[in-house]
């Protein structure tokens, strides 16, 4: 059995860091992601979903608080959780979350000629693995696999 989740978009908030007792910490964020289609009548449609994110490990939920922001545009490899809660009134809720094992920031640095990618000065995307206690340089501009961001994204 297979359970993963590639997701591309945007924060819709800050990303929320929780820390405990055992010197862990957790953040989270909801993460927009946009589908453009044309309709029966030929109009084009655009829906939205949104997504939980959950950052499982310390360095990636800091990494997260320090570097996202709303609005900020992320690659997230993940896979699908469902957890249940029981609300005020004892009424048992369910939440679906994408737990993140690897985080892509793609946003271009801000300010000065020649943007480049946060953290790489070879034109490479940051990325944050839950696997690793440090980043990684992701290079998915040469490689097969990942997405390609050679453009803006309509959202």
């Amino acid at each position: 059995m297979v359970n993963k989740v590639t997701l591309l978009g945007r924060l819709g908030k800050d990303p929320v860091v929780k820390h405990f007792s055992d010197n862990n910490a957790i953040a989270e964020f909801s993460l927009a992601t946009t589908e453009n289609y044309k309709d029966k009548e030929g109009k084009w449609v655009e829906v939205t979903d949104w997504h939980n994110i959950k950052l499982p490990s310390k360095w990636m939920a800091e990494s997260a608080e320090k570097y996202l922001k709303k609005g900020s545009l992320v690659y997230v490899e993940g896979k699908i959780k469902t957890r249940s809660y029981d609300d005020k009134d004892g009424n048992k809720k369910y939440i679906t979350e994408i737990v993140v094992e690897t985080l892509r920031r793609l946003d271009k640095k801000e300010g000065g000629p020649g943007e480049q990618q946060y953290g790489n000065t070879s034109g490479g995307q940051q990325s944050y693995s839950s696997n690793n206690n440090a980043p990684q340089q992701d290079y998915s501009q040469s490689k097969s696999s990942g997405p390609s961001i050679d453009d803006d994204l309509p959202f």
